[in-house]
């Protein structure tokens, strides 16, 4: 009997530690696989679908409101391309860089923005929901993670992203800002809150690191895959100057533990590429790298990104199922993963 008690016991710890190792879903814009996203709807649906976190990236209004959006531009993610009211708003913009024709958040007061309806950007997906759902403002998201946790049960968290910080703090649009002081007033800008903030930037990070508690993370992509499957790095960002924070410089040799140590005196996390742990040759996965384990022995946690259902985006090794892309993550030992398919995700971590 004692035998038996033990084995039991032993069961029950095993199944605690795993429950409590279950890598977070992270819902990427939302349940964007199923509704258009950045959308309180497409946040609402990854709530029901069981996301840990919902993730707004977050531009500025010309009146300095925060709201989701992936990019200043919101000519593939809202209706306003058929809004004559506004056809004069159309011009040319250079974003760290890139030459960008299009419509843009900051010629936008936020009530003008409210008219506007969200639409399906992807052209492989259900354009179902075209023109029924507002642009939500930060605040509105969190308030909408705050209701849910209360009425669930559970802890929901947000994951925003400030995007292209260094253009809009050269604009006197900073995100950085407004991002704190939304957070304080919910009373989540302290360590334990359900809160990472994320940046493919690390000059912002660094400036709010010596300014808030809530964890961060730093985001690294690439722009493709060597003939090894290893990374091709992007060109750095042609950032334009702020003087709120310099630009802050990210490794580039992510071989090496230097890299992960350098992150780690500022973040407590990495969001790379998900091709910088298992990469890609001719549509076949590569051997693991040694990502997650440079990562953790810096004491970072690991989220990649992005997961999709879609067959275009999952490599021949997987077969057409999702559920073993996300078994082959789960195995390096991510810590969290982004997805457009919360569902999907959920469901692989059981």
């Amino acid at each position: 009997m004692r035998k038996y008690s033990l084995l039991i016991a032993c069961t029950l710890a095993t199944h605690m530690v795993n429950a409590i190792a279950a890598p977070l879903v992270i819902a990427h814009r939302g349940a964007s696989g199923y509704r258009p996203e950045h959308t309180l709807e497409a946040y609402q649906l990854a709530i029901e679908m069981g996301a840990d976190y919902i993730e707004p990236d977050l531009v500025a209004t010309r009146d300095g409101h925060l709201v989701a959006r992936h990019e200043p531009d919101i000519s593939q993610t809202t209706d306003v391309a058929s809004r004559t009211e506004f056809a004069d708003r159309k011009r040319t913009v250079w974003i760290d860089g890139v030459e960008t024709i299009g419509w843009f958040t900051v010629d936008f007061t936020l009530a003008e923005l409210r008219s506007l309806r969200a639409v399906q950007p992807r052209p492989d997906r259900s354009k179902e929901f075209d023109g029924q759902f507002l642009v939500p403002t930060l605040a509105e998201i969190i308030a909408l993670a705050q209701r849910e946790s209360k009425a669930r049960g559970r802890t929901i968290g947000i994951y925003p992203e400030t995007k292209h910080p260094s253009w809009h703090c050269a604009l006197g649009l900073s995100l950085e800002e407004p991002l704190l002081s939304a957070l304080e007033s919910a009373g989540w800008n302290h360590r334990d809150a359900p809160v990472f903030i994320q940046s493919f930037e690390a000059g912002n990070l660094q400036w709010l690191r010596s300014r808030t508690q809530v964890k961060l993370i730093q985001l690294v992509g690439g722009v493709g895959s060597n003939a090894d499957g290893s990374v091709i790095l992007p060109t750095p960002f042609a950032q334009p100057e702020c003087t709120t924070y310099p630009v802050g410089e990210l490794p580039t040799n992510f071989a090496s533990a230097a890299a992960f140590e350098a992150i780690a005196t500022y973040a407590d996390g990495i969001g790379p590429w998900k091709r910088f742990l298992i990469g890609e040759v001719d549509g076949h996965a590569t051997r693991p790298t040694n990502f997650v384990e440079l990562a953790h022995a810096a004491g970072l946690q690991v989220h990649p990104w992005t997961f999709r259902n879609e067959q275009i985006h999952l490599l021949k090794d997987y077969a057409g199922d999702p559920a073993v892309e996300y078994r082959a993550f789960i195995e390096l030992g991510v810590d969290g993963v982004f997805s457009d398919f919360p569902d999907t995700a959920r469901q692989a971590m059981q």
